[in-house]
């Protein structure tokens, strides 16, 4: 009998992944990953998301329902150094970061699966809407879920190939309506718990309130002093990130002041306070001369980007041009371009149709057909 180790956040799709899998003969071991760093950090409300303390209570009912062992394994410091020391570092360097991407990458997968098969497991399962598939060429990769809706494929395109091959995704095969019914059915006590929406360790999705408070620790003032050593006097300081200076329009002259670059993001038009006619967006955030720069809805869209941070599923490395159909965030329905790459680590993908708000920092994914082709980190339009 394979074992497999499932996280288990609490929530109604990881709850039924697990049922699934032990009605598939799979030796089952629930585990919540305590990720929250102190009882502030994260909601503790009994609808938290899936780091709080609510989420190893409801974890803990579920797999006493379905009769599987349940622990609780201690990740706080991997997702302190991957996840949230990454989301502040990139809002101070005036890049808009998918903390899901890296918790995926370096916690869910790196870390559990590091000590699922310490303890003897053969697999580990999440309840993301997704489906790992081994294709013809040998390579795994991640397919679109059956529901589009919820299709969770996005974030997680920066898993590697052995991740991919101890993975057990049973939720992708169905449509949410049917995994809300299969909760009923079994009875468990998450049938009717809302999907969380927010970002965990940010309950209240004040990002610029949280990076502030963050940066008050004494141990956490380092990540500044880390950016700032690491740039060059006439590139990138992080104190930029907090510091107000100016907006400026799309022919650099001064139109008003912002608060500091991380309160933006591009895109944005909401609480700009620019009085200026006529509906204004933000276009780019210059880290260097810390300015923001303002412009009307058509200034906003770009047929182009560079990404780099690669990772590829489906093939082993691109070779020429390729046609794929392109996400630049995870709400973004997808859009056909031409990627090549430019360098070992550079890719360059241009768009048939201009895309709205390519925001550097986010993930670029690549498909064919319901694969993921891989993805990078955008850096620039």
């Amino acid at each position: 009998m394979k074992k497999v180790v499932i996280g288990m956040s609490g929530g109604v799709d990881s709850s039924v992944a697990a049922y699934l899998l032990k009605d598939q003969g799979y030796d089952v071991i629930g585990v919540t990953m305590q990720i929250w760093q102190d009882e502030d950090l994260c909601s503790l409300e009994a609808q938290g998301g899936c780091c709080g303390l609510s989420a190893v209570d409801d974890a803990r009912k579920v797999a006493s329902h379905i009769d599987i062992p349940y622990y609780v394994m201690n990740f706080k410091q991997e997702f302190k150094d991957n996840v949230i020391d990454y989301f502040v570092t990139e809002y101070l360097q005036a890049r808009t970061p998918n903390p899901c991407i890296a918790c995926n990458r370096y916690v869910k997968w790196e870390s559990l699966l590091k000590r699922s098969l310490d303890i003897g497991a053969d697999y580990i399962a999440t309840g993301h809407y997704a489906r790992v598939i081994k294709l013809n060429n040998g390579r795994y990769t991640i397919r679109k879920s059956v529901t589009a809706a919820k299709d969770q494929t996005y974030a997680l395109y920066n898993l590697t190939q052995y991740q991919l091959s101890h993975t057990l995704m049973p939720v992708g095969e169905f449509e949410k309506d049917e995994i809300r019914k299969m909760a009923h059915e079994w009875n468990l006590p998450v049938a009717d718990k809302p999907d969380s929406q927010e970002i965990c360790f940010i309950p209240d999705n004040n990002y610029s309130g949280f990076i502030s408070d963050y940066l008050e620790d004494p141990d956490n003032k380092k990540i500044v002093e880390d950016i700032n050593k690491r740039n060059t006097v006439n590139t990138i300081y992080a104190n930029n990130g907090l510091t107000p200076g100016n907006f400026i329009n799309t022919e650099g002259e001064i139109i008003g002041k912002h608060s500091g670059l991380m309160n933006y993001t591009i895109g944005q038009r909401k609480g700009l306070n620019l009085a200026l006619g006529y509906p204004v967006f933000v276009t780019e955030l210059k880290q260097d001369t810390n300015e923001v720069v303002i412009g009307k809805s058509n200034e906003v869209y770009s047929d182009s980007l560079y990404a780099n941070q690669l990772n590829f599923m489906s093939i082993e490395d691109l070779d020429g041009e390729m046609e794929v159909e392109a996400k630049i965030r995870y709400g973004h329905k997808g859009a056909t371009c031409t990627i090549i790459k430019i360098d070992n680590d550079t890719i360059f993908c241009k768009f048939k149709k201009a895309q709205r708000a390519i925001t550097p920092g986010q993930a670029v994914v690549f498909y064919q057909n319901d694969y993921v082709l891989g993805g990078g980190t955008i850096i620039k339009k």
